[in-house]
Parts: C-alpha cells; structure tokens; sequence
C-alpha cells in the first residue's frame, strides 16, 4: 500500500506516522524547506497521549512535558479561585494516560524524529489533488506527478485540498484573537501563579501553564474582537498592546503579560463542520477537516485521534478496498470531531460571560460540577472509544489473541 500525505505539521506527521506502522509506504510532502521552532504550548489530555504511547513516542514526549496537578479557574479581577480539577495520578488512573503540556516545538521534533528522512519532501508544495478508480495523484509546484493509492491531506486550516475536494469554503474568523507568549520561570518566579490557571472575564480570559519541564510559562490571552486578525505563528503585537486589551486585570496576569518580551497576536480562525471528509481514495485530516477553537486543547488531541484511526482502519486493506476503509475512518472520527468543535466554541462563550447574575450562574455550576466530576466538563472526550478500540485491536494483533 503506498500512500501521500500532504502537511507535516503534528497531524500530518503522525499519520505518517500511523501509516506506516500499518504497513503503508509513505510520501510525506511539506511546502516549507525546513521544519523550525515555531508556535508555543500544546495541551496533551489522556486521548492524545495514549495515541502517542501507540506510537512508541509518550516516554519522549513526557520528558520534555510539564504535568499539571490540576486545573484552577479564577476570576479575572481579583484572582479569586472558582474551582479546582484534578489532573495529575488520578486523570491518569482513570484515563490510562497522563495531561502532558509541551512546547509544539518539541512535539514536532519527536514526531518528525521517527519518520525516516527518506520518506519526507520538503519544499514541495502541493498544487492539485486528482484521482482515477486505481490511483490518486498529486501535482507538484515543480511540475511533478506523483501518485499512490491514497492521499491524506493534512495540510491546516487554510486547507487547499479541501477546497480543491469540496469547493469553494474558507477558514472563518471566530471573532476572537490571542496574545501569546513564552516566559523563563525565573521572570515570573516572585508573582505566585497557580502552575495552570484560566482566568475568566468579560469578552476575555486568560491560561497560562508550563512548558519544558517548568523551565518556561506559556501564557495565552484570548479577547473578542471584531477586527479580522492574521491567522498568524509569528506576526507581533505592537508593544504595550496586550496591556491595553487587559487593562484592569488581576496584578499578576498583568505582571505577566508586562514582563512578556515577544508578545504575538494571532485570530482564531475555524473551519464549518463537514459531512464527509473523504472522496474516493483523498481525504482529509486534522485542521483542515476540523479546525477548532482552542477553547477545550483539544486541536492537536482530535488530529492525533485522527491519525491513529486512520492507520487502523487502513492495516491489512488492499489497496482496490482503500475508498471503502476511508469511509469508515470517517464514519469513526467525523460525530465526535465535530462535537469537540461545537463544545470548544461554546466553551469559549461560557468563559466570555459579562459580570453580574450570567458569570455568578456560571461560577457556581463549575463548583457544582467540580463535587461530582474531578476532572471538569472537558475530560468528556479524554476516553474515546475511537482510540481505546483501535488499541485493543493492535493489542490483539500482537498477542494472537482471537
């Protein structure tokens, strides 16, 4: 079975990845000449970790990873705690797999470290998708054409195979951008900051967690605007910008953003829900079928989930039965990708409340639910199915069990 996959950001990689652990030889092309340190914190909940543990990458992932005790909500003003959830041993205990938080950066490197080099193409941009009943092709900038027998294109939110597969449907601006920066602990170190906290207010709120074993604080902070902002890794904020929008805050989220040296700014952008991914022997992975808010960290977590069910529904295919094993990836993943969607935008809106009798209701359901659920209202997509299955299977391949 050969396959392409078009993208290597952390969904492309690990469907590469997922691939060729089910027996796939795989191409994987990327526009860039070079993979580079871009991008800040990724949250890693259960679901993603154990995909990562599939493919023999969690212990190395784990060792450059923070891992949160818990989870603490506060009030944008004074800084008031709202409620706890927990998120170290226990998560793990009953999730099967740890809450890592990491620097994408080091993600990527460990994902990209196992593909071997033969099997990458970098700087080669992808310009058309087209199939026949045997093949699927791509065209390169180059003037290449390559084919095999399916082709995943992971290639973002500002997907062009999507385009070129389903017409004419561009990324949507959700009203909402972001500060993002990275501190050394040691700049941060006199302001008691809870070690993961979200901060709640008015049309805004803010996260900030560690990253490199605790070495560096990613902070994010997240406003409603109605300004289309650059779905941008690396465009700056004017200085003092992110003081402005964040006037009146709590002292230590104020400290924080002040003492940030490269502050970025970048606008969320979604894609609408799909009712298919796939056609023929093309389909779609990660952002570029499902991009989301980043309301729930669950973005990098539904293209891992993506990946690993799409190399388990292609082990032992033939290539003839490739379109039929794409429909069924689909049918596993597209349900609970698109509510994971649907929940990070509402998440979004919960956290945006205007103070007064809104975020007084709001405060005191999380308390509620804090006594009856200790992981919080996200941890409802942290046991998949897709994934637990797709790992009993391999377990039963492996020990020849029937």
């Amino acid at each position: 079975m050969r396959a392409i996959v078009v993208g290597a950001g952390i969904g492309g990689l690990a469907a590469t990845l997922s691939l060729r652990r089910a027996g796939c030889e795989v191409t994987l092309l990327e526009r860039t000449p070079r993979f580079t340190e871009i991008g800040a914190g990724i949250q890693l909940a259960p679901n993603a970790t154990r995909v990562l543990r599939r493919l023999g990458l969690l212990d190395t992932v784990a060792a450059r990873a923070a891992r949160p005790a818990g989870l603490s909500f506060r009030t944008w003003s004074d800084g008031a705690e709202i409620c706890r959830y927990a998120l170290g041993p226990e998560a793990e205990d009953a999730f099967g797999a740890p809450y890592l938080q990491v620097h994408r950066a080091d993600l990527h490197q460990a994902l990209a470290a196992t593909v071997p080099s033969h099997s990458v193409r970098l700087d080669t941009e992808v310009v058309g998708i087209d199939q026949d009943d045997r093949s699927a092709y791509v065209t390169t900038a180059h003037g290449e054409r390559l084919g095999a027998d399916l082709v995943v294109a992971a290639d973002g939110v500002r997907s062009a195979a999507r385009r070129w597969l389903f017409g004419a449907d561009e990324a949507v601006f959700s009203g909402t951008a972001a500060y993002r920066a990275l501190l050394p602990a040691a700049e941060v170190a006199d302001l008691d900051l809870p070690d993961y906290a979200g901060w709640l207010g008015p049309d805004r709120h803010v996260v900030h967690y560690w990253v490199r074993r605790g070495e560096l604080l990613n902070l994010v902070a997240v406003f409603r605007t109605q300004a289309p902002a650059q779905e941008s890794w690396t465009a700056q904020a004017e200085p003092g910008e992110q003081l402005r929008e964040f006037a009146g805050w709590d002292r230590r989220v104020r400290t924080a953003l002040e003492r940030a040296g490269r502050v970025f700014r970048y606008g969320i952008h979604t894609r609408t829900p799909l009712a298919r991914w796939n056609t023929g022997r093309v389909t779609l992975l990660g952002d570029s079928a499902h991009a989301m808010t980043p309301f729930q960290a669950q973005g990098a977590a539904q293209a891992l989930m993506d990946a690993a069910v799409l190399g388990d529904t292609l082990a032992d295919t033939t290539p003839a039965e490739v379109p039929d094993a794409l429909t069924r990836y689909v049918r596993r993943r597209l349900a609970t990708a698109t509510s994971v969607q649907a929940g990070s935008a509402s998440a979004g809106d919960v956290y945006h409340l205007p103070d007064g009798p809104e975020a007084e209701a709001r405060n005191a359901g999380m308390r509620a639910l804090a006594t009856v659920n200790r992981f919080g209202p996200h941890a409802t997509t942290w046991g998949d199915d897709d994934v637990l299955d797709a790992e009993a299977r391999a377990d039963e391949k492996t020990s020849g069990s029937p």
